[in-house]
């Protein structure tokens, strides 16, 4: 199958991130000023910054070769690469058009798994109907998984939207404990309409809740409207903004503006 979503995934999904990390692991590329911290000097570039000012700190260099001091210390700037976890979100309930979400969807699960096969790189998928959220596909790069997984999703009945949500942040909260680098980006389908809850507060109020504790993680998202717009009723836009993350309508899946959305998503970590 190749779906546009399937396409605007797979271009770069597949291919392990450079991240900026705090460890002393990775490759030094650039210095910045240490501002206190002392745990990874870069002693070349603290050199360079003493080196203008030896002749004014005469007084330091009767004691020392080489005067430095506290303002001229640099730390390095380290990158490494990092595997991606592309975890998905889909609404299962009759609230929209089931069949052409779910194709797109396995689509694209399946050839991210295809192009992250040798890579460290790991796709999941979450689907909430109703009244639960199920975890069809835990995070995984194995092909054989997700095709059994993929086979039979339950479809039908009310929509769940914060049960969702709420395992997608589990889920999430989880990899990043047990895979401190993984680079996670969650990819909701749906049309943002929940009408039941896990707790005792509204349906809607409860999912704007659980994406704000996603948004606290700093987890890269996008929201994908999945809403007729002719029926539109801007629930899809308004969790997108609790989410901190953009919301692009089902009917912008053939638009380039889109790929190039997902794309700087992707890439947009660490920077």
């Amino acid at each position: 199958m190749n779906t546009p979503l399937d396409k605007l995934t797979r271009h770069h999904a597949g291919r392990r991130s450079l991240t900026r990390t705090e460890r002393k692991h990775g490759r030094y590329i650039r210095a910045t000023p240490a501002n206190g911290k002392t745990n990874d000097v870069a002693f070349d570039a603290t050199f360079r910054a003493a080196a203008p000012h030896q002749k004014e700190r005469s007084e330091q260099r009767k004691k020392v070769a080489f005067a430095i001091r506290k303002s001229d210390l640099q730390r390095k700037i380290r990158v490494k690469k990092v595997a991606n976890l592309v975890l998905f979100l889909v609404d299962a309930s009759w609230s929209m058009a089931v069949a052409e979400r779910m194709n797109a969807t396995k689509g694209a699960i399946l050839s991210l798994l295809t192009d992250a096969y040798q890579r460290r790189d790991r796709v999941g998928l979450i689907v909430f109907q109703k009244d639960r959220a199920t975890l069809i596909l835990p995070p995984t790069n194995s092909i054989q998984l997700a095709q059994r997984a993929l086979a039979d999703i339950p479809v039908g009945g009310k929509t769940p939207l914060s049960a969702g949500l709420l395992m997608a942040y589990d889920v999430l909260r989880q990899e990043k404990y047990s895979h401190p680098d993984v680079e996670p980006l969650l990819i909701i389908l749906t049309d943002g309409a929940g009408n039941v809850s896990v707790g005792p507060q509204p349906p809607q109020d409860e999912a704007y809740r659980f994406a704000d504790l996603i948004a606290n993680e700093k987890v890269r998202s996008i929201v994908i409207n999945m809403e007729h717009q002719a029926f539109d009723q801007g629930l899809a836009r308004m969790l997108s903004k609790h989410l901190e993350a953009p919301c692009l309508a089902l009917s912008e899946l053939k638009a380039e503006s889109l790929y190039h959305t997902v794309r700087k998503e992707m890439n947009s970590s660490g920077k």
